[in-house]
C-alpha cells in the first residue's frame, strides 16, 4: 500500500520528534537537513526527495532507541520501499535502497571515511555487512543510481547538526510532489 505525501507529512509530524539514534538531532531534523544539503548542492527534485526520505523506514519500522546497541539491523533502507513504490521513480527508490551500501562502498574507497562515522554508524556498518571488498565496491558502482546513493549517503553523514535551521517539511514535500509518478496518490 503506497503512502500519500500527506501520509508522509503526518508520519513525520507524529514520529519525527524521535531522537535519531545516537545523534544530536531528531528524525525530522535529520531528514530536513539531508534534503537541505541536497538542495544546496543543486540536486534535482528526485534526489532531494530521496535525501528527505532515505531514513523513512526508521519511522515505519520503529525498533526503539539505538537498535544497533542491541545488535539489530532494522533494514530501514528496504522497509520504506513498498510504501513509496507507487509514488516515485526507480531513481528515488534506488537512492534510498542503496544509501546503506553506499556507506559500505565509501569505507572501502575513501581511507578516512570510516574514522568520520558516528559511533552508531560504525555499529550499524558491522550489522549491515561491513566494509565492501574491492570486488563488491566495483559491483556496487555498476548498480543503477549508485552514484546518487553515494551523494545521499554523504549528505546523510553531514545532516546531524544540532540547532540547524532548514526550510520546513512542507517546502520539501512540495518538491516531492513535483516528482510524483503520473497517477500517484498525492
Amino acid at each position: 500500500m503506497a503512502l500519500t505525501l500527506d501520509d508522509i507529512g503526518q508520519l513525520f509530524a507524529r514520529k519525527g520528534s524521535a531522537q535519531y539514534s545516537g545523534e544530536p538531532v531528531t528524525q525530522r531534523e535529520h531528514a530536513l537537513q539531508c534534503a537541505w544539503l541536497a538542495e544546496q548542492s543543486g540536486a534535482d527534485d528526485e534526489l532531494i526527495t530521496a535525501a528527505l526520505l532515505h531514513d523513512l523506514g526508521h519511522l515505519l519500522n520503529d525498533q526503539g532507541e539505538s537498535p544497533t546497541l542491541r545488535g539489530i539491523d532494522d533494514l530501514h533502507q528496504f522497509y520504506a520501499l513498498p510504501f513509496l513504490r507507487g509514488l516515485f521513480s526507480e531513481r528515488v527508490l534506488d537512492a534510498i535502497r542503496w544509501h546503506v551500501d553506499a556507506k559500505r562502498y565509501l569505507c572501502a574507497v575513501q581511507p578516512h571515511y570510516y574514522e568520520n562515522l558516528s559511533e552508531d554508524s560504525r555499529r550499524s556498518l558491522q550489522l549491515q555487512g561491513g566494509v565492501f571488498s574491492a570486488e563488491e565496491a566495483k559491483e556496487f558502482l555498476a548498480r543503477p543510481h549508485a552514484h546518487d546513493a553515494v551523494r545521499v549517503r554523504l549528505w546523510d553523514d553531514l545532516a546531524k547538526q544540532a540547532d540547524f535551521a532548514t526550510p520546513s517539511m512542507a517546502h520539501y514535500l512540495a518538491r516531492a510532489r513535483r516528482c510524483l509518478r503520473e497517477g500517484a496518490p498525492a
